[in-house]
């Protein structure tokens, strides 16, 4: 009977160091799989913005070939004439034709959170800014020019969430040009505000904060 019970006893002792090893282990998983959060990597960017590659064509073709069209001589003089400027400086008209020329551009939505009531990157969204940082600096897109538009919810004001939207854009593009050296002239940014809410019928919700990034050209078409 002691036997018995010392050999019982053992069997518990067994399961219960393996139950706490085992334990520890499973939330480690957990809390990885937790920081990853909504952070996206520099191959989803780069996908993301990288214009449609051309086929490669051997001899004669039948069919109509595809190719990238070239941007219009309307969209051409406006790149040119808002590369460089000040994000306060652009006109409500001159945005409106920016949202319109980037509409079926290549394009990617970010969720770049901020401190709150600043322009300050959020510690947690960092490493998805620093992923667009090394995305635009990938020779598949290095060159292009880039729209940065920042969107804030309905909460708030109309010129408040304005003038917001234009602070955290210039955010984004200060750290790009300071920490990734990617010229300011190929950043385009521009503050929509509460005006382009990505789901209307959700005014309040998080996926409107957003940071829009759009290839507005291919690096080997671009007029600079």
């Amino acid at each position: 009977m002691r036997l018995a019970a010392k050999g019982v006893t053992a069997i518990l002792s067994i399961l219960t160091i393996g139950a706490a090893l085992t334990l520890p282990l499973s939330s480690a998983f957990a809390g990885d799989d937790k920081d990853t959060g909504n952070n996206v990597t520099e191959d989803q960017i780069v996908r993301a913005l990288a214009p449609p590659k051309k086929p490669l064509t051997r001899g004669l073709s039948i069919g109509p070939q595809t190719t990238d069209p070239a941007p219009s001589t309307a969209e051409t003089k406006l790149l040119q004439s808002v590369r460089g400027r000040a994000t306060r400086s652009l006109s409500v008209t001159e945005r409106e034709e920016i949202a319109t020329a980037a509409k079926d551009k290549p394009n990617i939505d970010l969720e770049i959170t901020f401190d709150y009531n600043s322009a300050n990157i959020s510690a947690k969204s960092m490493p998805s800014v620093q992923a667009l940082g090394r995305a635009l600096t990938n020779p598949d897109i290095k060159g292009s020019t880039f729209v940065v538009a920042g969107h804030t919810d309905a909460a708030g004001g109309e010129g408040y969430n304005q003038d917001l939207s234009e602070r955290r854009a210039d955010a984004i593009k200060r750290y790009l040009v300071d920490k990734y050296s990617i010229p300011a002239a190929d950043l385009v940014t521009v503050g929509y505000g509460k005006s382009k809410l990505k789901d209307p019928s959700q005014p309040m919700a998080e996926v409107n904060r957003r940071v829009q990034v759009v290839n507005m050209e291919n690096k080997t078409t671009a007029s600079k």
